[in-house]
């Protein structure tokens, strides 16, 4: 395909990043059983891409093995090592952008723009920890009981790294912990999502062609009936000293216990359940743009995007109205088109959900608007993009997250009231706020239990920022300089200076 809009490539055969083996020790390998699983196109029923390896427990042993003998000489890299190598991973993935984004589309069926963009906010991780590689540091201080000691607090690298993550963005989520976690000289294992590996396939090999090690940057690809045994050896094992996770908060709890038989570092990205408030004194064009392009980027299935709607009720029908209409605009059909911007949910699994909160909402009062159902002339996976307005705060799209494209809106009085349901579940991962009263903002951003919050701002997750949640939605930051402490330990070191003199 050599289409409009910018995007030059051709049938997805003939991509030279699509491969059909996993990557262990600097090798492309198939697993020891020679057992396969199907990687499926969303948007054409029926659609192998690949068939890639099922690992199971002697595959991912073997992961941990090439890791741990790499990690010896990548822990002692130079700064300025790990610096270059990361630059020259950025260059590879700019000049293969093209190549990238049609894997991420095809097998993830997300349109075209969401694509490409994932691919540019992929590789500014590989970008930002390039620079920050050569920043990795510590601390020394004077001691305030003995003149004649010195106090130096040092980082070093973990060591071996497990990254677990999923499919909702599948190049990027692998860029943004990889990246750090190689600038601070850790060894990483990546079990990406059975739905999407062939981005992480794609990766390995630019890593590969950046001059990495082998050993230093390891795939095990498996299909879902054995992602509990391969989790199982990266938790259990004594080599791997951190798991990050991206997913859902059920298998992060998993982790999470799993993990505590070797007290092992980890980060949780999980769950997210994101309230977009809007207030009376709002831009009300801006809100509606805003919550229009939250709730409906890669068709809802993003942890950050917005979830439960509040809007005030002065302004809640025009609000509706407003945000109906462009629900009705989106463009949906095969996302390989670039003029389409609503695709196909990832799996079965995700359209069961979203259709069982339509119902939900519905029987408890809701009205439907827009969409509600499948689109079966485009195919079984593409649900319609949905409006439900007058949701009660009891339907179940509130209690949970629900990973696709319908947005409910709920209407609210006061600020008092609105505090109150947007902190009344576990999940703390995100929301977004819209008012011109700044006495009003600063009340909410110290009153909203979240770890990011935007302010007449949906834009979040630059680089340097620490992107993460509380409560149940996880533990730990990614990104910013913060991202690459997740993978060091501090050693303290007590210099008594009169043994040199």
């Amino acid at each position: 395909m050599n289409g409009s809009n910018g995007f030059k490539f051709g049938p997805i055969e003939e991509n030279p990043l699509l491969f059909n083996k996993a990557y262990i020790g600097g090798q492309w390998v198939d697993s020891m059983c020679n057992d396969t699983f199907d990687v499926i196109n969303p948007a054409v029923t029926g659609h192998v891409i690949q068939s890639v390896p099922d690992m199971d427990e002697r595959d991912t042993a073997w992961a941990v093995e090439s890791a741990r003998v790499a990690q010896v000489e990548w822990g002692e890299s130079t700064l300025k090592e790990r610096s270059t190598k990361l630059k020259k991973l950025h260059d590879l993935v700019a000049r293969n952008a093209d190549y990238l984004t049609q894997i991420v589309t095809i097998e993830g069926g997300k349109p075209l723009v969401d694509a490409r963009g994932e691919v540019s906010k992929a590789n500014v991780f590989h970008e930002w920890y390039s620079e920050e590689a050569k920043r990795v540091g510590g601390d020394c201080m004077t001691s305030v009981q003995k003149k004649d000691s010195q106090l130096l607090f040092i980082r070093q690298p973990i060591g071996v790294c497990a990254l677990i993550t999923p499919w909702n963005a599948p190049l990027q989520m692998i860029s943004r912990k990889a990246a750090a976690a190689l600038a601070a000289g850790c060894c990483v294992i990546v079990k990406p999502a059975e739905d999407t590996p062939l981005s992480a396939l794609a990766l390995a090999h630019l890593i590969h062609q950046a001059g990495f090690p082998p050993g230093v940057f390891n795939v095990v690809t498996c299909s879902r009936d054995k992602m509990r045994a391969v989790s199982g050896v990266l938790c259990d094992s004594s080599v791997v000293r951190k798991v990050s996770f991206t997913g859902s908060t059920i298998a992060g709890k998993w982790l999470y216990a799993r993990c505590s038989q070797t007290i092992k570092k980890l980060s949780l990205e999980l769950g997210g359940n994101a309230a977009f408030i809007v207030f009376q004194s709002a831009d009300l064009e801006k809100s509606v743009q805003a919550c229009f392009d939250s709730k409906f980027r890669n068709g809802g299935q993003t942890c950050i995007c917005a979830n439960r709607i509040l809007v005030q009720e002065k302004v809640y029908e025009e609000f509706c109205t407003k945000l109906e209409e462009k629900v009705r605009n989106i463009r949906m059909g095969p996302p390989i088109n670039y003029k389409n911007n609503h695709g196909p949910l990832i799996n079965k699994r995700a359209v069961e959900k979203v259709s069982k909160h339509v119902q939900d909402a519905i029987a408890r009062g809701g009205s439907l608007r827009v969409g509600g159902k499948v689109d079966h002339t485009l195919g079984p996976l593409y649900f319609e993009p949905t409006l439900i307005v007058n949701v009660p705060k009891d339907a179940l799209l509130h209690r949970e997250e629900t990973f696709g494209p319908l947005a409910g809106v709920t209407k609210f009085t006061t600020e008092s009231e609105v505090i109150d349901i947007a902190n009344s579940v576990e999940a703390g991962l995100a929301s977004y706020v819209y008012t011109s009263d700044y006495g009003q903002a600063h009340r909410m951003s110290k009153a909203l239990e979240v770890g990011m919050l935007g302010i007449n701002e949906i834009s979040i997750t630059p680089e340097q920022v620490p992107f993460g949640g509380i409560k149940e939605s996880g533990l730990g930051r990614e990104g910013s300089v913060y991202g690459i402490h997740e993978y060091q330990e501090i050693k303290y070191l007590n210099f008594n200076l009169s043994a040199f003199l």
